[in-house]
C-alpha cells in the first residue's frame, strides 16, 4: 500500500467563480499554495498527492512550475478530483466538457486516476430517475477517463443524493464506474464503510481515509476521531486492494503539515499491527 495526501487542507475547497455563470468552468479549487502543499506533504513522508481540477488548471500554461516541484520532492501526482451535478439534462454536455478538460490536464501532469463526486440535490428532493441519471453520467465520465488512459472512481459525498444508504446503492447499482470510499463521508451518511467495501470490493479503485469525531461532527487527523480503521483495513484486504490510500482532511485549525504528520504516524501504527 502506498500513502498519499489531498492538498485540500492547505486552504479549504471552493468553487471557481467562473462557474457561477458558466458550468463548463466550474472547477473545484483550494485557496492554498499547491506547490507549498506538495512540499509539506512530501516532507512528512507521503509518496503521492491528489489535487482538485481547478488547482491543476492553474498550471495549464506553466506546467514546468508544478512538474518541477513534483520532481524535486519525488512525489507522484496520483489523482485529480472533479465532479458534476449529473441530474440536469440541459447542462450535462457542459459538465462532461469540464470533465474532459480535467482528464486532459490529469494526463498532461502524469496522474493515473480521476475521482468523481456528483449527484445534485433538488430543493424539493430527488426525482425518481435522478439516481439513474447520476449513474449514467458517471459512466460517461468513466468513458472520458478511459480515453485518456485514466482509471476512474465515484466518491459518494455529503451534500449529494448519495448521502443515504438507499441513494448510495441506487447510484452504485446503476453504473459500473470504480468505487472510491471516503470513510468519513460514508459514516456521516449512515453508511457503514466496511459493508460498502465488502459489497463493492470488486470495484475498489481508490480510497480516501478520513476520520471524524462523533461528538463534534468535525473531521480530524487520522486516529483523533472515532472511525474504526482497523476493520476498514481488513475489508480493503478482503477486496485485494493494494494500491494508493489517500488521506484527506477538509480543514484544520492548526498547521496543515502537522495534521499530515499526525495521520502519517497513525497509518504507520495501523499497518504495523
Amino acid at each position: 500500500m502506498k500513502f498519499g495526501y489531498q492538498t485540500i487542507t492547505w486552504g479549504g475547497v471552493v468553487g471557481h467563480p467562473g462557474g457561477v455563470t458558466s458550468i463548463k468552468d466550474l472547477f473545484y479549487m483550494t485557496h492554498g499554495d499547491t506547490q507549498a502543499a506538495i512540499r509539506d506533504i512530501a516532507s512528512v513522508g507521503y509518496q503521492g498527492v491528489e489535487v482538485f481540477d481547478g488547482n491543476l488548471a492553474e498550471f495549464a500554461d506553466k506546467a514546468e512550475e508544478l512538474l518541477s516541484v513534483l520532481s524535486e520532492t519525488n512525489t507522484e501526482l496520483v489523482s485529480v478530483y472533479t465532479g458534476a451535478n449529473f441530474i440536469y439534462d440541459e447542462i450535462l454536455d457542459d459538465e462532461l466538457y469540464k470533465i474532459e478538460q480535467a482528464a486532459t490536464l490529469a494526463k498532461k501532469f502524469g496522474a493515473s486516476r480521476i475521482v468523481l463526486g456528483g449527484g445534485a440535490k433538488r430543493p424539493d428532493g430527488p426525482k425518481a430517475d435522478d439516481f439513474k441519471k447520476v449513474g449514467r453520467g458517471l459512466d460517461m465520465a468513466a468513458d472520458i477517463a478511459r480515453k485518456h488512459g485514466l482509471e476512474s472512481s465515484y466518491h459518494p459525498h455529503l451534500g449529494t443524493i448519495s448521502e443515504t444508504l438507499d441513494g448510495f446503492h441506487q447510484i452504485m447499482d446503476s453504473c459500473s464506474i470504480g468505487f472510491c470510499p471516503d470513510t468519513a463521508h460514508l459514516t456521516l451518511s449512515g453508511i457503514d464503510p466496511v459493508s460498502a467495501i465488502d459489497r463493492y470490493g470488486d470495484r475498489l479503485k481508490h480510497i480516501h481515509f478520513k476520520d471524524v469525531s462523533n461528538k463534534t461532527g468535525n473531521f480530524t487527523p487520522l486516529g483523533e476521531g472515532d472511525i474504526d480503521f482497523k476493520e476498514i483495513l481488513s475489508a480493503i484486504k478482503r477486496a485485494n486492494y493494494d494500491s494508493w490510500l489517500m488521506v484527506e482532511l477538509d480543514s484544520y485549525e492548526g498547521d496543515p503539515k502537522k495534521a499530515a504528520e499526525i495521520s502519517k504516524r497513525y497509518l504507520e501504527q495501523l499497518f504495523a499491527n
